[in-house]
């Protein structure tokens, strides 16, 4: 299980949200496991007031937190990152503009479909 919040300037967000989705979704099922059915992103377009931009950041500036279950090595997520960089370069953005935080949980901190996320059947690994 995975969910995505991305922050970012609304002047940019706006026009790659799609592409971003796309580009976040086969990294997450190619590097992490996920199946292709889930797809958990919310975007957050932000006014430049709401969302300023570091030094040494642009316009495209982008905040990526992936809120996961806990278990994948850490060679797995340094490929998630790899993989991210990579391929966010097609949308112009640069490794500047680019920051991604993973937040680990144990599954029974989640909640879904009315179960502790320790009591659902996965239909995939999280020790990948």
């Amino acid at each position: 299980m995975a969910q995505f919040k991305v922050y970012g300037r609304d002047t940019f967000l706006r026009g790659v949200r799609s592409e971003l989705s796309d580009v976040l979704h086969a990294a997450a099922v190619d590097v992490l496991q996920l199946p292709p059915s889930k797809r958990f992103h919310r975007f957050f377009p932000m006014t430049a007031d709401d969302f300023p931009t570091p030094d040494g950041r642009t316009e495209r500036y982008l905040v990526v937190e992936v809120l996961m279950f806990e278990g994948r090595e850490v060679d797995t997520k340094k490929a998630f990152y790899a993989r991210l960089y990579r391929d966010v370069g097609a949308l112009g953005v640069e490794p500047a503009d680019l920051e991604v935080t993973l937040i680990e949980t144990p599954r029974h901190d989640w909640a879904i479909r009315g179960l502790p996320g320790d009591e659902l059947a996965l239909p995939y690994r999280v020790d990948v």
